[in-house]
């Protein structure tokens, strides 16, 4: 029995079921601040003052993260322009296609694409979901998954082009 692989794991069930354990992990990652942590119970040996030298404890301030970029920074800013660049060039593809009877392979886009503004409105959509979700990481100290969100918003545009330039 041929088992094919590929159709299974993109079937939408299998790719939520994914998705979910992918940001499940993300939420496992975080540490335990050992200043949670109940003390340690004190060791029932007598320790004689003659034997340890009492100094006064020191308190250290905590080291300060390093300096967090701005949102709107120059990476971000090339990143974004180039995933509406991507995106717009996708709606151009996409709707020169539809209109000489192709088919929409994205169930999603294809929900919008009986029109040319609705077609836009998802492409433009699809640019401000990437801003929101990238500035949600950012508020929240996940600098390189802010950076990782456009860049795979970039790749699937991308391919989304030359497929649908290849398919013409």
């Amino acid at each position: 029995m041929c088992i094919h692989w590929f159709r299974s794991i993109s079937n939408p069930r299998t790719a939520l079921l994914l998705a979910i354990l992918g940001l499940c992990r993300i939420g496992m990652a975080q540490q335990v601040s050992f200043a949670l942590l109940p003390p340690r119970a004190a060791d029932p040996t007598p320790i004689t003052a003659s034997l340890v030298k009492i100094e006064p404890v020191q308190t250290q301030s905590p080291q300060e993260a390093p300096a967090s970029h701005r949102f709107w920074d120059r990476q971000n800013s090339l990143l974004f322009a180039t995933s509406a660049a991507f995106s717009a060039g996708d709606f151009v593809v996409t709707r020169d296609n539809l209109r000489a009877g192709g088919q929409e392979l994205n169930p999603v886009v294809g929900v919008f694409g009986h029109s040319s503004a609705g077609l836009a409105m998802n492409f433009a959509g699809e640019t401000v979901g990437v801003i929101g979700i990238s500035y949600f990481f950012h508020k929240t100290g996940h600098h390189k998954m802010e950076r990782a969100v456009s860049i795979f918003n970039i790749g699937g545009s991308a391919a989304a082009v030359a497929f649908g330039l290849a398919h013409r």
